[in-house]
C-alpha cells in the first residue's frame, strides 16, 4: 500500500459545489457492508446504493470514475489492475501516487467518459463518487448496460441518496473495507483505515478543549451564496471542533444539505470563521473579495478566519475529507497544535 501523505493545501479542481450538487442529485439509496469471503476468488456479494453488487473473484481491469476513487485504489497497490482513470482534469492526484497513474489511460477530461469511451477499456469493476456518472441520458454507460459487459459497479457510500443527507466523514472507512474484500487486499485497506483514523483522532485530542468557534460553511459563485447545512460537510467541521452555524435540523436543510441565502441573513449570524469551498485559485480569489468587501465588521473578516477548502475534497468518500479535518480545526485553533 501506498503510505498515505495527501498535502494540506488545497488542491485544484476544476469542478465546483454546483457540480457536486448535480453529481450527488441522481445517487442511489444507502450502502450496507455485506459478509464477504476471506478469500479473494470467491464471489463477494455487497449492499450498495440499494442494491447488491456481485464480484466474482478479485478484479483484474478497474476503473476510478474521479480521481478522489483512483487515489484509493492506487494505495490499495492495484495501479496494476487499473484500466482507466476518469474525470483526471477535475483534481490533480497527489504528487506520491501520481506516477503510479502516468501509464492508467484517462477516460474523459472534467465530465465522466462516454458509454463508448468507458466500454472500450473492457472493465470488470467501476468505482464511482456518485450514481451521475452512470447516467445514460448524459451518454454516460449505465450501471445496466456494465452488468451487460461483466462489469460490477460500486459507488461511495456517503455519494448514495439515502446518506447524503447525513453522510459521516467515517463512511469512507465502510468503502475501504468493501473494496479490501473486493480486491482481497484487507491487510492494505485497513492499514490505510488506521492511519486516517489516528489523523481524526489527533484533530480530537488537540481541539478537546477549545472553546468552539460558531462556523458558517458557504459556496459562493456568480453572486449566488449558498449554505452548506447537512451530510459530510457538515461532519467534516463538527469533526474539527466547530460549532456549526448551520445544520441538519435546520428546515432550510430538511431536504438537501445546501440552501440559497442572502447577504443579510449571513451578517445577522456573525460568526467567528468561514468556510468556503473553492475549484480553483480564481474561484478562491473571488470569494475572498467578495467576503471580505460585504461583510467587513464580520467577525471571521476582522479575525482572518477565511478558511479555503477544495471542492473536490468535500465529495463524500474521499481521503480529503480527513484532510479538510485538518486543515479546518488547524485554521481555527492554530494554538492547539
Amino acid at each position: 500500500m501506498i503510505p498515505l501523505r495527501r498535502p494540506l493545501s488545497r488542491a485544484a479542481a476544476a469542478t465546483g459545489l454546483a457540480a457536486a450538487l448535480l453529481l450527488v442529485a441522481g445517487c442511489g439509496s444507502g450502502v450496507v457492508a455485506d459478509a464477504a469471503p476471506d478469500d479473494a476468488g470467491a464471489s463477494t456479494t455487497i449492499e450498495n446504493c440499494g442494491r447488491e453488487v456481485v464480484v466474482d473473484g478479485a478484479p483484474e481491469a478497474a476503473v476510478g470514475m474521479h480521481p478522489a476513487q483512483t487515489e484509493l485504489l492506487l494505495r490499495l497497490g492495484l495501479a496494476d489492475r487499473l484500466v482507466g482513470q476518469a474525470q483526471a482534469a477535475s483534481q490533480a492526484l497527489p504528487d506520491d501516487v501520481a506516477p503510479l497513474a502516468a501509464e492508467v489511460p484517462v477516460l474523459g477530461d472534467v465530465a465522466p467518459p462516454s458509454r463508448e469511451d468507458l466500454l472500450a477499456v473492457e472493465p470488470d469493476f467501476v468505482y464511482s463518487p456518485t450514481t451521475y456518472e452512470f447516467s445514460a441520458d448524459q451518454g454516460f454507460a449505465s450501471i445496466e448496460q456494465l452488468g451487460d459487459a461483466d462489469a460490477a459497479v460500486y459507488v461511495a457510500a456517503g455519494g448514495c441518496k439515502d446518506r447524503r443527507m447525513t453522510g459521516e466523514v467515517a463512511d469512507l472507512f465502510a468503502d475501504l473495507e468493501n473494496l479490501g474484500e473486493i480486491f482481497g487486499e484487507q491487510d492494505a485497506a485497513e492499514e490505510l483505515i488506521a492511519d486516517s483514523r489516528a489523523d481524526l483522532d489527533a484533530v480530537a485530542t488537540a481541539v478537546a478543549d477549545v472553546e468552539p468557534l460558531r462556523v458558517a460553511q458557504v459556496f459562493y459563485d456568480g453572486g449566488a451564496l449558498q449554505a452548506i447545512g447537512a451530510g459530510v460537510e457538515y461532519d467534516m467541521l463538527r469533526l474539527a471542533g466547530a460549532d456549526n452555524v448551520y445544520a441538519p435540523d435546520q428546515d432550510a436543510f430538511s431536504d438537501f444539505f445546501a440552501a440559497a441565502i442572502t447577504p443579510e441573513s449571513l451578517a445577522a449570524e456573525e460568526p467567528d470563521a468561514i468556510v468556503f469551498s473553492t475549484y480553483d485559485d480564481a474561484h478562491e480569489a473571488a470569494t475572498r473579495e467578495y467576503l471580505t468587501t460585504t461583510f467587513p465588521d464580520m467577525p471571521a473578516v476582522r479575525e482572518s478566519r477565511l478558511i479555503a477548502v477544495s471542492s473536490s475534497d468535500v465529495f463524500p468518500g474521499t481521503l480529503g475529507n480527513i484532510a479538510v479535518v485538518e486543515q479546518v480545526a488547524k485554521g481555527l485553533y492554530p494554538e492547539a497544535f
